[in-house]
């Protein structure tokens, strides 16, 4: 059996008579790229800390490919990204990716030399004189280098620019393909979706949804704007919203639509248009739906 990449398991983080953190369980496997979504103060943030070993959970547990979260040996096997990177400001970019790879004890020269011209950093200036997207980039580097067995990355792509998001999303997939693991928490969902085929929602600490993409979408169902006069929808197998418009009707059907395409060839159609929901439409649906249970 192979041991998984990040093990997450009835995990609790208090902080006086705050529960940031709710019995959360959740695995990464080897290889995995998973989508830790949800609100400002959710506990994305916390959970990425206490993996990383800097909070002491107050119960539950966390291991990294089978060693707890913060000894020796999972510190070797982990590189963590924050939202808001805060280093050294008298040290130049390149004395700071030096520093960062000796404080990680691993460290891949020549693909910190090719990621610094792919993210086209110049390393010359210090800490200080750096924008919050160049600071972005020492940690994305200094992060991608060591070859971590586990990725950690918290709004990882914070201050980038359009042209270094794609940049950061090549390397994610690259990382992805040499079986390295990967938990992203993100705000910006279309990153999300391109990256990841299951995401985790979380709300008020506690986890409301672990699921692959494909299987929110198809609980979601598919939005079809269809014009002309097809009669009453409501009841075909699958359908589960109409919604009139001016010349016809929006219509969500989950699962396959053979019974939708079946009533349909015996209407009045004259035009079709299918759409599927958006990563944020889906999270949207299920946060709101979380919130009112």
């Amino acid at each position: 059996m192979t041991t998984l990449a990040l093990d997450i398991d009835d995990l609790v983080k208090e902080y006086g008579t705050t529960r940031a953190v709710d019995h959360v369980t959740l695995t990464l496997a080897p290889g995995e790229v998973l989508g830790f979504l949800g609100p400002n103060g959710a506990g994305k943030s916390t959970t990425l800390r206490l993996a990383l070993g800097l909070l002491r959970p107050t119960s539950g547990s966390v291991r990294v490919l089978g060693h707890p979260a913060g000894s020796p040996s999972a510190r070797a096997r982990v590189a963590y990204v924050p939202g808001d990177v805060a280093l050294w400001p008298q040290l130049t970019g390149a004395d700071t990716l030096t520093l960062l790879a000796s404080l990680h004890g691993s460290g891949d020269a020549a693909y910190t030399r090719e990621l610094v011209d792919r993210f086209e950093l110049d390393t010359r200036k210090r800490m200080r004189a750096y924008s919050k997207g160049n600071r972005q980039k020492v940690a994305l580097i200094a992060a991608f280098s060591t070859r971590a067995e586990v990725l950690l990355l918290d709004e990882p792509t914070s201050g980038l620019d359009p042209l270094m998001e794609r940049v950061f999303r090549e390397c994610v997939v690259e990382a992805r393909a040499r079986g390295q693991a990967v938990l992203l928490s993100s705000h910006m969902l279309s990153e999300v979706e391109h990256l990841c085929s299951r995401v985790a929602m979380i709300r008020s600490g506690q986890l409301f949804t672990v699921a692959d993409v494909a299987e929110l979408r198809s609980r979601v169902g598919v939005e079809f704007d269809v014009t002309g006069d097809v009669g009453d929808l409501r009841a075909v197998e699958g359908v589960i919203h109409v919604e009139p418009l001016p010349d016809g009707v929006r219509v969500t059907v989950s699962g396959p639509p053979r019974a939708f395409f079946a009533a349909l060839a015996a209407s009045g159609v004259t035009a079709v248009h299918g759409r599927e929901s958006s990563l944020e439409e889906i999270f949207l649906r299920f946060y709101d739906e979380s919130a009112a249970t």
